[in-house]
């Protein structure tokens, strides 16, 4: 299995239409998986989670306030970054319905859990369900569309802006420290969304859990800490917060092949051409919260996080037999995948990766 990535060109990107494998192929892994038993709630295993939640969230309070005014402190936001993202990953199952069987239990879980880290579930579901959609298709997937940073040397042209020029031509250098602004961003753009005069369920609650949350939070640092312990307490855990969350999503896509609105793919090829796996044990498991296995979970994005490991040999040896390319590789060579791919994007070149499935095709 290759560990490289590759992109579609747009120019032969439509040799693949009306040549997919049909639906059944599909269907019978998901047979393979749902005999497999690996389609089955883990109540256990969630409400550990769940209960753990407020017991750690309430503890690192009240270490917090423990420790008091001092630069000690600036370990204690450590902790809270951690905590908020194995938090927002606990969200994320709930979103993708993987804990309970009722819907309503899962958006409440994910409302609340949102909350709890400063994040607006609406906003969220809304830019991740179109994600899960066309994963990797330009022009459709808003993981593709970010203000500062490039994944298609199209982006990359079409800006006039000198200083985001500048900027895009030297994405390769910025790309994670930028991850630094991603929590800001994250709270930001949850603001945003409740505010927004488009349709938002819940609206009323989430305005209280991001008030309660993120002034709430505010009030309790700076009751605390002295001004500028305060200011470099919340730089620390927000930055680091953004960096954990950027740094266990990065992997996933970027520098996966792309393909151009419109195209139409199989739903198998679809999901696993355009993601990657990163191997490791079960402590990159539980650091990266599942994401590791982003085959498996765009494949099933409502199976349970600990089927994940279990699924992935069964989703692979599938895959060779379908002869569908399946991506894994360590979590070092993936940073240096998605810095070697920005950073060509950002000079302007074209990627020179081709789709081994084109290449079979082209062949036949």
């Amino acid at each position: 299995m290759t560990s490289e990535t590759f992109r579609i060109p747009q120019t032969r990107a439509r040799a693949l239409e009306g040549t997919q494998t049909p639906a059944s192929a599909f269907t019978d892994l998901a047979r393979l998986v749902k005999d497999a038993g690996l389609m089955r709630r883990r109540y256990g295993y969630y409400w550990t989670k769940l209960i753990g939640v407020p017991v750690a969230f309430a503890a690192a309070i009240a270490v917090f306030i423990w420790i008091g005014d001092s630069w000690w402190q600036m370990f204690t936001a450590v902790g809270f970054a951690a905590l908020f993202t194995q938090i927002a990953f606990l969200g994320h199952d709930a979103a993708h319905r993987q804990i309970f069987r009722s819907g309503k239990w899962n958006d409440w879980i994910s409302l609340i859990l949102g909350g709890l880290v400063g994040m607006s579930y609406g906003w969220w579901q809304h830019k991740h369900t179109r994600h899960h959609a066309n994963p990797n298709q330009i022009g459709v997937d808003p993981d593709l569309d970010l203000p500062v940073v490039a994944f298609t040397p199209e982006q990359a042209a079409r800006e006039r802006a000198a200083f985001l020029r500048w900027v895009i031509g030297h994405q390769g250098v910025f790309f994670f420290p930028i991850l630094l602004l991603e929590g800001l961003s994250l709270h930001a753009s949850s603001v945003r969304r409740v505010f927004a005069r488009a349709p938002l369920p819940h609206r009323p609650v989430e305005i209280a859990f991001l008030f309660v949350r993120i002034l709430g939070f505010l009030a309790l640092v700076f009751w605390v800490l002295s001004p500028d312990k305060a200011a470099v307490f919340l730089a620390i855990q927000l930055g680091l917060f953004g960096f954990y969350m950027g740094m266990s999503f990065a992997p996933n896509h970027k520098g996966m092949p792309q393909v151009p609105k419109g195209m139409k793919l199989d739903f198998l090829r679809r999901q696993v051409l355009m993601s990657r796996n990163i191997r490791g044990n079960r402590v990159i498991d539980i650091a990266m919260g599942g994401l590791n296995y982003q085959i498996e979970h765009h494949l099933f994005p409502s199976m349970p996080r600990p089927h994940l490991r279990r699924a992935a040999p069964i989703i692979q040896a599938y895959c060779r037999d379908q002869e569908v390319p399946y991506t894994q590789t360590t979590l070092w060579r993936s940073y240096a995948i998605v810095f070697r791919y920005i950073n060509r994007v950002g000079l302007g070149e074209r990627d020179p990766f081709e789709c081994p499935l084109m290449v079979q095709r082209a062949s036949i």
